[in-house]
């Protein structure tokens, strides 16, 4: 006898978020459809428009789908962080070869090292925003989730506890990356500056426009409604990805004692947990949180959605 095939669930699509990154706004609600209203009132930023109270409401604590999703980014981020981390990983009590006369840096850890991390990035965050979008929105980065709270796409709770579990959960991935490595003893890429070199003045400038471009790319291409016909959920990844190993790696070989940006707070925090913090770790919360504020006010600036003021009644802005 057969056995029958049984049903699939009727809920297997995305969690409806106006902040998924690479998303495009595809996977929001309509606020001016009444069968939406009570789920907006439980979610808001399932839609882009939302207003001031409805953001900073903190009926999202409340919200178990709220809690799972961060649990998702916190577990993203680790297993990132780890990933990434491991790659990146070298000695920090080892001095590194040094360029030849006929081949320069091209032959040494100083450009291979960041050549490695980029292709990593373009590759490997690509796989996690597919495998994490439909359940969080695939943040796996505080300042994502910072600049979309800016942007008015993520509501107050969701923000706190997805930087909250991100945090934990790129510590944990420092602490497994300190085991797996065997020392503490290591600097990770991205997340090591010789401050005899470059002085934290400049570390903090070539953090906060590394994170500003990060920014204006990634929503450019993952977060815009207008791109949503021309990259959509499946191709709006992959850019996301070739954009920040770029900036990785060409932040990284353009001078000398600067591995490159962080533009992912809980990455370097992960790494300073399993080896040491710098003097200088507070740079990689503050220009992050500096990029966000401003991308934050171009994009209240500039708008990609028209709010017709019969949308105010709705959660337009106000």
């Amino acid at each position: 006898m057969a056995r029958s095939e049984a049903p699939l669930p009727a809920d297997l699509a995305s969690q409806p978020f106006a902040g998924r990154l690479g998303g495009n706004q595809e996977f929001i609600l309509d606020p001016k459809n009444e069968g939406n209203v009570q789920a907006l009132k439980r979610v808001p930023d399932a839609s882009p428009f939302i207003s001031l109270p409805e953001i900073i409401s903190p009926r999202g604590f409340v919200e178990p789908g709220l809690w799972k999703a961060a649990t998702i980014e916190g577990i993203g981020t680790l297993l990132l962080v780890w990933s990434t981390g491991f790659i990146a990983a070298h000695s920090s009590t080892t001095t590194p070869p040094q360029p030849s006369p006929t081949s320069g840096i091209y032959s040494t850890p100083l450009f291979l090292g960041p050549l490695t991390g980029g292709i990593t990035n373009m590759i490997i965050l690509p796989l996690f925003i597919y495998s994490t979008g439909p359940v969080s929105g695939a943040h796996l980065n505080p300042m994502i989730t910072i600049a979309t709270f800016t942007a008015r796409l993520t509501s107050l709770p969701r923000m706190i506890l997805y930087v909250a579990f991100q945090t934990a959960g790129g510590s944990i991935g420092g602490l497994l990356l300190r085991v797996s490595y065997g020392t503490r003893d290591f600097l990770v890429g991205g997340c090591a500056i010789d401050t005899t070199l470059v002085p934290v003045g400049d570390i903090f400038t070539l953090e906060f426009m590394a994170d500003i471009m990060l920014l204006f790319l990634a929503f450019g291409v993952g977060l815009d409604p207008r791109q949503r016909a021309t990259f959509g959920p499946a191709l709006g990844p992959i850019l996301i990805g070739l954009a920040l190993g770029v900036l990785s790696f060409g932040t990284a070989i353009a001078r000398l004692g600067y591995s490159g940006a962080s533009m992912n707070p809980a990455r370097c925090t992960g790494a300073f947990v399993g080896s040491r913090f710098p003097g200088w770790a507070w740079v990689v919360w503050i220009g992050p949180i500096s990029a966000s504020i401003v991308h934050g006010l171009i994009y209240w600036a500039f708008p990609p959605w028209t709010y017709p003021k019969a949308n105010r009644g709705h959660g337009g802005f106000l």
